[in-house]
């Protein structure tokens, strides 16, 4: 098999700071932006790249194209007023944000959503989990040049989104669940739509496994790229199927169960090689077990119930003081909301723990240099990071 070792002997020494000493003006260096990009998965940030040949030898992220200020924002609204900001934070995955700052609400307020909600919020996490898979799938093939499988998620997840209309009245910002419960019970016949977009989904996703993950360009590309080391799980806090395709099975549906997990079976993937191709095939198999979930859930969850708790008046509610973090599972790791109150009508502060603020900047700059220009788009899409999360 053909190899070829790159000499590096002229390549910049670390400085004093630990920092290269790259100086363009000997011409053996070149600065290339990747990014900012919109839409897509690595969207509104971008990679400084210092380049030699085609071979990158530094990464610098800058995110600050969104200038968002999530959290400033909810902490000078009422605690009702919140909820449209809260989605936003992650525009793939915005129910996760939803779930987090109403369980958190009704922690500090001491307020318990009805077993029919509980079920609900489940069906809603896992409908919003199976999307940002789509995402990525798409997004990993089109990142090496298989854009039919763009095509193909993007349409599987429009049909997934058509179910989120029909319940919630939403496609992208569903708004749907709040502190008490949710806003709703499911439309007559939903299971039975339901399990058609399933099915169409499972065939596609066949389809993938075909052309993506059998496909030997494809694996030559991501096989033994992108790797992290498991010894830097902990100091970068990688978590989710990141961590998980380096052989740790955290998931917090299991280890720290939450609404009706506990009551569903189902099992965490895993792998070894800890590589792009491992990361994406963690991914495959979490795309599987929400498909199995949502299943699961449509079966067992009661037919009728209350769906929303008594709660007081939401333009007078002034929740008593106390602070809690509220964590979940959602498609990218550990998904969590530290929600301090001081007695008022207004959160006295609001901090949102995302997974794509380890991944996208510290991690992605410690794994970018020695990686071929050609293969920063792919990294960078299987770490699978939401830009906003950054920049809340």
């Amino acid at each position: 098999m053909f190899s070829f070792k790159p000499d590096r002997s002229q390549y910049p020494a670390p400085g004093p700071d630990g920092k290269l000493q790259i100086d363009l003006e000997t011409g053996k260096y070149l600065k290339l932006w990747q990014g900012p990009n919109h839409p897509g998965i690595t969207g509104n940030m971008s990679v400084e790249l210092t380049v030699c040949g085609d071979e990158v030898v530094e990464g610098k992220t800058h995110v600050g194209y969104l200038h968002r200020g999530f959290e400033k924002l909810m902490e000078r609204r009422t605690f009702i007023q919140v909820f449209p900001i809260v989605c936003r934070v992650c525009v793939p995955e915005p129910d996760f944000n939803e779930y987090c700052y109403a369980a958190a609400v009704e922690d500090l307020a001491g307020i318990e959503a009805p077993e029919y909600a509980q079920w609900m919020r489940t069906l809603i996490l896992e409908m919003g989990r199976f999307n940002s898979y789509m995402m990525f799938l798409g997004g990993i093939g089109g990142a090496l040049g298989l854009g039919i499988t763009g095509q193909w998620m993007t349409y599987v997840r429009d049909l997934m989104l058509d179910r989120f209309e029909e319940l919630t009245g939403a496609r992208i910002y569903h708004m749907f669940i709040l502190p008490g419960g949710v806003r709703g019970h499911l439309p007559e016949g939903f299971e039975g739509r339901m399990e058609e977009v399933l099915d169409t989904a499972e065939r596609y996703l066949a389809d993938i496994d075909r052309v993506m993950f059998s496909n030997s360009v494809f694996k030559t590309r991501t096989k033994g790229v992108g790797v992290i080391d498991p010894a830097l799980f902990e100091p970068y806090g990688v978590t989710g199927p990141n961590a998980r395709a380096g052989g740790v099975a955290k998931d917090l549906r299991k280890d720290s169960p939450y609404l009706v997990y506990d009551q569903l079976d189902f099992e965490v993937a895993t792998a070894t090689d800890s590589d792009i191709f491992a990361r994406a095939t963690v991914r495959r198999a979490d795309v599987q077990t929400s498909i199995d979930l949502i299943r699961q859930i449509l079966k067992k969850m009661p037919k009728t119930g209350p769906a929303m708790a008594k709660i007081p008046n939401v333009l007078h509610w002034k929740i008593p003081r106390g602070e809690t973090y509220i964590k979940g599972e959602c498609s990218r790791g550990e998904y969590g909301y530290y929600l301090v109150t001081d007695g008022t009508g207004y959160p006295r502060r609001i901090n949102v723990r995302g997974p794509s603020y380890t991944h996208a900047m510290a991690l992605l700059e410690h794994l970018i240099p020695g990686t071929n220009i050609s293969d920063v788009a792919a990294l960078m899409v299987s770490l699978h990071t939401y830009p906003p999360e950054i920049e809340r």
